[in-house]
């Protein structure tokens, strides 16, 4: 089921599980391999919707298009040591699901997570 109204039907809410790190340095192997077993029980459970890593902060441009011309920014729009540097898009059915996965996606992958849920449309 998808969209929103299959969501509404299974009762699960969708959970972004932001990975935190204050270095755009890649995963290790270790951990890759770690991911990887966490992301196949995501799978097989059903509860994956989506995940994938980002580039550094330097990587960043913002754009702000309120004013009649686009101003474009190279870098993040906020300074700070930590920035978000991977994601978990996970379906669980509360919150108390979405945090053990979390907790296990911390885990797998050596760094702090930040949970929060998507608003309802």
């Amino acid at each position: 089921m998808g969209g929103r109204r299959g969501r509404e039907m299974s009762g699960m809410t969708q959970y972004l599980i932001s990975v935190l790190h204050d270095s755009d340095a890649r995963a290790t192997d270790d951990e890759m391999a770690a991911i990887d077993v966490f992301n196949e029980r995501l799978q097989a459970d059903g509860q994956w919707v989506f995940a994938g890593g980002l580039a550094g902060p330097d990587a960043a441009t913002v754009i702000d298009a309120r004013a009649a011309a686009p101003v474009y920014t190279d870098g993040p729009y906020v300074e700070s040591k930590e920035f978000v540097i991977g994601f978990w898009i996970v379906e669980a059915p509360h919150l108390d699901v979405a945090l053990r996965l979390a907790a296990a996606g911390s885990k797998a992958c050596n760094r702090r997570v930040e949970v929060r849920p998507f608003l309802d449309a």
